[in-house]
């Protein structure tokens, strides 16, 4: 979540919050924002607009210090504000000849999307409302889609997702709009969705049902997608369908920080977070607490890069530990089958 009025308003932020790759064809990025005034979430959006493919207002984040300044969960009690939000920015992009029109612009390379993120009430009615409000007409809603995490403002993550009240929401919501599922998205194979939104079992002509459910995938539902936070830290290969971090992806970060360097204590915590044990089923850790605590002493990169050398030869058995050629050296082996 990127603060809309210091992105306004600050040099310093705007170069602090949002860096994007300039290396060819980068994959569709939607930036949130956490904004709570129309002229500062559109200004701040137009700002940002030729770099990123669409916008998110943030009204899930229930940390003390954001609902504080009526941001994050604390708007899910201003239903005309975040109405206000998505429509006055919707109509700033399209003013600035920004593609607007929804699923029309998918294929636009000037579309932008305009979306929410939201979290439950304890009493639904109340979520209802607000969806149908921010929502707006049918045939010209004011949003692209809704990501719903299912956890009231003060639930705690340690508690698990509320499915049924998720599963009512996408079953009224879910052929209206776009719905995403945001919160414990840890696994792939063991998503924590209410039975209401699982595949219903076969019935055969002796009276029994198979219970076994296939591998959840979105289009088996009414959930048109996912969002992951925790998980996706721990490991980026998530949506590869790894279940744990594999050591492929800490090496594509090395890589990547070798072109876009981070600050030391960054590049430590999300080393880490994906050689720790894993958030889903799979608690496989490529680091052991004791190396983990090692790796988070040290104070150079260079001390940190020949500790993950050593570690990865030591681990895998590849001389020369980590692999620095990636995708380039995919590349060339693409180059010579495609010779052959």
């Amino acid at each position: 979540m990127i603060l809309s009025k210091e992105f306004n308003r600050s040099q310093f932020a705007r170069d602090s919050d949002l860096t994007v790759s300039s290396r060819g064809v980068q994959p569709p990025t939607v930036l949130q924002w956490g904004a709570n005034k129309p002229e500062e979430i559109a200004r701040s959006s137009l700002l940002a607009a030729p770099y990123v493919n669409g916008f998110d207002l943030n009204c899930g984040c229930p940390q003390s210090w954001a609902c504080a300044e009526t941001l994050g969960a604390a708007l899910m009690e201003k239903r005309e504000l975040v109405r206000d939000m998505v429509i006055e920015t919707r109509q700033a992009l399209e003013r600035d000849g920004w593609g607007v029109a929804k699923e029309k612009d998918i294929e636009n390379p000037q579309g932008r999307s305009v979306s929410v993120k939201i979290r439950v009430h304890k009493d639904l009615r109340k979520t209802m409302d607000f969806i149908e409000t921010v929502i707006g007409d049918q045939h010209n809603r004011h949003v692209d889609w809704l990501t719903i995490h299912p956890r009231t403002r003060s639930t705690p993550s340690s508690t698990p997702i509320f499915g049924d009240s998720l599963a009512i929401l996408i079953e009224k919501y879910g052929t209206r709009l776009p719905v995403l599922l945001s919160g414990d998205v840890f696994s792939l194979s063991s998503l924590p969705l209410s039975p209401l939104l699982a595949p219903q079992p076969t019935i055969t002509t002796n009276g029994e049902s198979e219970p076994a459910l296939p591998r959840f995938r979105p289009s088996t539902t009414k959930l048109a997608g996912l969002m992951s936070a925790r998980g996706i830290l721990a490991n980026p290969a998530l949506y590869a369908g790894h279940e744990s971090c594999p050591w492929e992806a800490v090496e594509a970060f090395l890589r990547h920080l070798a072109r876009a360097p981070l600050h030391l204590k960054l590049v430590l915590h999300h080393l880490g977070e994906m050689c720790g044990p894993g958030m889903g089923p799979d608690k496989n850790a490529l680091l052991n607490k004791g190396e983990r605590v090692q790796l988070n002493a040290m104070t150079n990169m260079c001390d940190v890069i020949d500790f993950m050398d050593e570690v990865v030869e030591r681990k895998t058995g590849r001389k020369g530990g980590v692999d620095r050629l990636g995708d380039i050296a995919d590349g060339v082996d693409r180059m010579k089958l495609s010779s052959a």
